[in-house]
């Protein structure tokens, strides 16, 4: 992939219009990158967290409409949006029950990538790629 990124910043910086250039990844398959156990403590922990976030949110956007008191409105979303955060956080772990007792993130790889450029522009590509710095 870096090696693709790299050949279209080279493209970009010799002035080459970059815009209908795609970065084709092939034989991709997902990967699951595995983070930690989970528990009841760590899913109201991590949906407290997402919970306040969105309370802080909704909380700013209050703020601008109703500006009296705008502190008090932001910290109270905070903390309203963090326990109900929790709650959902500690529902979806217990309807999942014992099937998925860890925490992930899942990303796509690809095993290459290619740089593809319009026909009609392809051979000015190659050059300046040929070329390098």
């Amino acid at each position: 992939m870096l090696d693709a990124q790299a050949a279209v910043d080279l493209l970009s910086d010799s002035g080459f219009e970059v815009g209908a250039t795609r970065i084709v990844g092939h034989d991709l398959k997902s990967v699951e990158i595995v983070r930690g156990r989970m528990s009841y403590g760590k899913a109201a922990l991590f949906g407290a967290g997402s919970g306040a976030w969105f309370g802080l949110l909704i909380g700013l956007l209050m703020a601008i409409f109703v500006p009296i008191g705008s502190l008090g409105t932001v910290l109270g979303a905070v903390v309203f949006g963090a326990v109900w955060g929790a709650i959902f956080g500690l529902i979806a772990f217990a309807a999942q029950g014992q099937d998925r007792n860890f925490h992930s993130q899942s990303t796509m790889k690809a095993s290459s990538y290619t740089v593809e450029v319009p026909f009609d522009r392809a051979r000015a590509a190659l050059d300046i790629l040929t070329k390098g710095r």
